[in-house]
């Protein structure tokens, strides 16, 4: 009489469970992660973010088109994505990183030109030309958009928002912030700006950014001897004791 056999692990299970390691990564080791770890993914996070930001701010500060537009700060988040991408970190981890990072280098030209106001731009007086806008408008966000002209009677090509009010008629005098070197537009007088206060706006992105990275870093520990990942990722997490015992029968 035929013994049956007994069944074999569903191969269900073993497809949710490669489904989860791929999406949010392996994670393969025991309580807490290694500390090295835990810092390589604060370092790429605080790299990446940086980068991001600081080359907005090069860009605006020097004049570089391609860096004050936050074309460089795209490039800086492809490249996170694909490093993470390297060390085959979850997928839904890595598409959080790479739209956080596009969100960070989307929003980091206002704030470097902000601060490159805020460091060398010189107030001047400007006689509004035009008002537009208001709560009723298609664009502008609801705000009043006022047009205004410098001391020798020339329009400036942006329009101004900080500042023009309701209550704000042409022929009316704005204060309005220029830089010294002429290589971002003009804004209107904002009191109380210090020099890292248009950067803080991007200190919740920043640390959503690097929060994320530590996540897609950390869960992206393979010790499997099969796994392409970088040699230093496969390395046992279970100590040498078990590390030398030998293989079973």
């Amino acid at each position: 009489m035929r013994r049956r056999r007994r069944p074999g692990p569903m191969p269900e299970a073993h497809l949710m469970a490669h489904l989860r390691s791929t999406v949010w990564g392996p994670a393969e080791f025991v309580g807490l992660p290694p500390w090295w770890l835990a810092a390589e993914g604060l370092l790429v996070g605080c790299l990446g973010a940086g980068a991001i930001v600081g080359a907005a701010v090069v860009g605006a500060w020097y004049g570089i088109p391609g860096l004050a537009g936050g074309e460089g700060g795209l490039v800086c988040a492809v490249a996170l994505v694909l490093y993470l991408c390297v060390v085959r970190a979850g997928r839904a981890l890595v598409g959080i990183v790479a739209l956080l990072g596009v969100c960070l280098a989307l929003q980091a030209p206002q704030a470097a030109v902000g601060l490159v106001l805020a460091e060398r731009g010189r107030v001047e007086s400007a006689v509004v030309t035009a008002v537009e806008g208001g709560p009723g408008a298609l664009s502008g966000r609801g705000r009043y958009l006022c047009s205004v002209a410098d001391s020798d009677g020339v329009p400036l090509k942006v329009r101004i928002w900080r500042g023009c009010g309701q209550a704000t008629q042409p022929g009316d005098e704005l204060a309005v912030v220029c830089d010294a070197k002429g290589h971002v537009p003009p804004r209107g007088m904002e009191a109380g700006t210090s020099p890292s206060g248009p950067l803080r706006g991007l200190g919740g992105w920043a640390a959503t950014l690097v929060t994320a990275c530590v996540v897609a870093v950390v869960r992206s520990y393979r010790l499997s001897r099969t796994s392409s990942g970088p040699p230093g990722r496969q390395a046992s997490a279970a100590g040498p004791d078990r590390a030398a015992q030998p293989p079973p029968c």
